[in-house]
């Protein structure tokens, strides 16, 4: 069931994390790194964080105890 007003809040994360995308995009264009160069660091930083993210998620998940 979806909680009233969950979509703007997904909205405000998406945009935030857009605009800190643009920034990053910003500052490695103003330090001389073409498009492409740029566009594949990103790419490479976002697959980091979302494999960091599934990590963690899977070291928290609770252990189960062994069967006999």
């Amino acid at each position: 069931m979806r909680q009233k007003g969950s979509s703007k809040f997904m909205s405000n994360n998406t945009n935030q994390i857009i605009q800190k995308l643009w920034n990053y995009c910003n500052v490695l264009r103003d330090d001389g790194m073409s498009y492409g160069d740029y566009v594949g660091q990103l790419t490479y930083l976002l697959f980091l964080k979302m494999a960091n993210e599934r990590m963690m998620a899977y070291i928290r998940q609770p252990t189960q105890p062994d069967s006999p």
